[in-house]
């Protein structure tokens, strides 16, 4: 099992906590391989009847990790799988999301925050685009609301992420607001669960069906120009892209 992906179980709930705090758990090749090889594992077993998605550390992810990218195909499958598994997947967040981490966030179900986390879609900052994790993100998200956030980068709260729509709730504890979560997941008809999830889906995955093969173009030919080179320099050397004024 690796080790980028912790698991535990308790009362038919498995948690997934991602696990490579030295990169601030970025979305690695090696991190999404890990991460769906864990979540396929639960699809299969019956005794699985809801999954907690988290993290160790301070962040919940950083995003896309500029080292060692996905393929924009394999990031386009993980978000789909945990939209399309036939359990619910609840996120848990006690730290910071940044863009393709927030892709994550709006693919599950149920989400919740603490409310010293901090969210951004940061990729226009270096001179990409959220293209990929708009696949869960826009349909679930108010339009103007997340217009703002695209567009600028900014970082914002939990409170304004529950305005957007990417979380459910925000909570000093979100342990403890998890808990009647929880309990009334337990407490659910698995087979009533599946169904229940797939109607809640059905517009999420139009919008893979339709737009995943032009958003996946859009990702690779902005990841290879030269903006993103410079963008991604300069991130990676903490200084000010040339774009700047």
């Amino acid at each position: 099992m690796s080790t980028l992906v912790s698991r535990t179980r308790a009362r038919a709930v498995e948690t997934l906590s991602l696990d490579a705090t030295d990169t601030r758990n970025a979305l690695s090749a090696a991190l999404v391989d890990a991460l769906s090889g864990a979540l396929a594992e639960c699809a299969e077993d019956p005794d699985v009847r809801a999954v907690v998605l988290t993290h160790t550390g301070t962040t919940f992810s950083a995003g896309a990790d500029l080292r060692d990218p996905p393929h924009p195909d394999a990031l386009v499958g993980l978000l789909r799988q945990i939209v399309e598994l036939p359990r619910p997947v609840v996120a848990r967040v006690t730290g910071h999301v940044r863009a393709g981490g927030l892709g994550l966030l709006a693919a599950c179900d149920i989400t919740a925050a603490a409310t010293t986390a901090t969210f951004a879609f940061t990729e226009v900052r270096i001179g990409v685009a959220p293209a990929v994790i708009s696949l869960p993100v826009m349909p679930r998200a108010d339009p103007r609301a997340l217009a703002r956030h695209y567009l600028t980068g900014e970082r914002f709260d939990p409170a304004e992420a529950v305005r957007l729509g990417l979380l459910t709730v925000a909570a000093d504890d979100v342990d403890e607001a998890l808990t009647p979560v929880l309990d009334g997941l337990r407490r659910s008809s698995p087979r009533a669960l599946a169904e229940t999830k797939r109607l809640l889906t059905a517009r999420v995955l139009e919008t893979f069906d339709r737009d995943a093969a032009a958003l996946t173009a859009l990702s690779a030919r902005l990841f290879s120009s030269p903006d993103a080179r410079e963008g991604m320099t300069a991130f990676l050397e903490r200084r000010d892209a040339a774009w700047v004024v």
